[in-house]
């Protein structure tokens, strides 16, 4: 195995045992967290009728929810850091099973902003920071390989609620199919339950003089941290085109004059690349080659992103973006696996709940619209490369960090 990170935990962490329990209820977490908003869509149409609503109306249903669970990241890392993970996500688990009980009753379409968009989505919140603050209290030396395996929950889940969701809206219409949803998300809980603490023998830290209260719930002094701040500004960047292609990709087929079947088994290929890359993904990082270089592995996996929408106009036909989603489902999935285990990388398992917390607020940016398509990819590779020249600048400072420590302790032995 790889030499471990260096982190401020004050105890070994078991890296194993009762820790893959852990990466399993984060895999379930973090699967509803992503998917579940997605999932919904089925169920817009029917929903658009009843309420007679436009279509961008009740489109805003799964924006409210994405733009609620990014939005509630910090105030997730507060009750964190507070409380720990397994409260929190038990919460967040009755939180979104709530929401979906009581917009099965909803008569406007206002009511469903509030429950699904604003508690289910901060009922989401609470269920995503948390499972992916506890893998680094379990784990050190295997934690890119227990990242990527927990990462994996997000396509596993969607391509499980897909088929799932079509069943119960023939059966028993959105709100029926709303009720049942409600108790599903419960399995939340009991990804909570299983989120049991480490058991730690920390060694007692020094007091630090004049801590303000704000320090109490949220460590400010990554506002100090220039990889962070580099690495958010990256984030930013790339948010404004990173699921952008997910979107459009099966309009773009269907505009080259592909029919609609063929187009939408585009998103499959996609999604079953994604779902087998990810843990492939955790195991290659953790490899003693890859871990001490990893932050180079995840700019790699963000420049291979922008070559391949650069590449997605130029494919000949239907072979030609069928291969373009397999590439593009190797190149998300590498980045999906990677993103919050650089973040834990460059700031410490210890500060990671509140950095995870302030990221994951700005993630949820405008999508760019033009008028075609092609521009639409041109576009992505220019962001993908901008953070990747932003993420190798992170990666400098680092070293740079490491470098001046070295330095520094060498002075101090003489």
């Amino acid at each position: 195995m790889p030499p471990a990170a260096t982190t401020n935990l004050g105890y070994t962490p078991p890296d194993g045992g009762w820790g893959w329990a852990v990466v399993f209820g984060a895999f379930i977490s973090i699967g509803f967290s992503y998917a579940f908003p997605k999932s919904l869509t089925i169920y817009f149409k029917e929903i658009q009728e009843y309420f007679s609503v436009s279509y961008s109306a009740i489109a805003w249903v799964s924006s409210v929810m994405l733009a609620s669970m990014y939005a509630g990241g910090p105030v997730s890392s507060i009750l964190v850091n507070r409380y720990g993970s397994r409260p929190v996500v038990l919460v967040g688990g009755i939180m979104v099973s709530a929401a979906m009980v009581l917009a099965s009753f909803g008569t406007t379409i206002m009511h469903l902003y509030l429950c699904v968009g604003v508690v289910g989505g901060f009922g989401l919140a609470f269920n995503l920071q948390p499972a992916l603050t506890i893998i680094g209290t379990y784990f050190q030396v295997k934690r890119p390989l227990a990242n990527g395996l927990a990462m994996t929950g997000s396509p596993v889940v969607l391509f499980t609620l897909a088929p799932l969701n079509q069943f119960l809206f023939d059966s028993f219409g959105w709100r029926g199919s709303f009720l049942i949803l409600g108790s599903i998300v419960l399995n939340c809980c009991i990804a909570g339950a299983l989120m049991r603490p480490v058991n730690k023998h920390v060694q007692p830290k020094p007091k630090t003089e004049n801590q303000g209260p704000v320090h109490k719930f949220i460590d400010v002094s990554l506002f100090k941290h220039r990889g962070f701040l580099i690495y958010l500004t990256g984030n930013v960047v790339m948010f404004f085109g990173f699921f952008a292609p997910v979107v459009f990709l099966a309009p773009y087929a269907k505009h080259q004059g592909i029919d609609e079947y063929s187009a939408a088994f585009l998103l499959s290929i996609f999604a079953l690349v994604d779902m087998l890359i990810r843990p492939a993904t955790g195991f290659i990082g953790n490899t003693k080659w890859i871990r001490p270089r990893i932050q180079y592995f995840f700019s790699f996996a963000v420049s291979y992103n922008g070559i391949c929408h650069l590449l997605c106009p130029l494919a000949p036909g239907y072979v030609g973006l069928v291969v373009y989603a397999i590439f593009f489902g190797l190149g998300f999935g590498m980045v999906s696996a990677l993103l919050f285990e650089v973040l834990m990388d460059l700031v410490g398992a210890h500060r990671f709940s509140t950095a995870v917390g302030l990221v994951t607020i700005i993630e949820c940016g405008p999508v760019e619209t033009f008028t075609q398509y092609s521009k639409r990819y041109f576009s992505f590779l220019m962001k993908m490369q901008t953070v990747t020249v932003v993420k190798r600048t992170s990666e400098e400072t680092v070293e740079l960090n490491m470098n001046q420590g070295d330095t520094t302790a060498h002075v101090t032995d003489g």
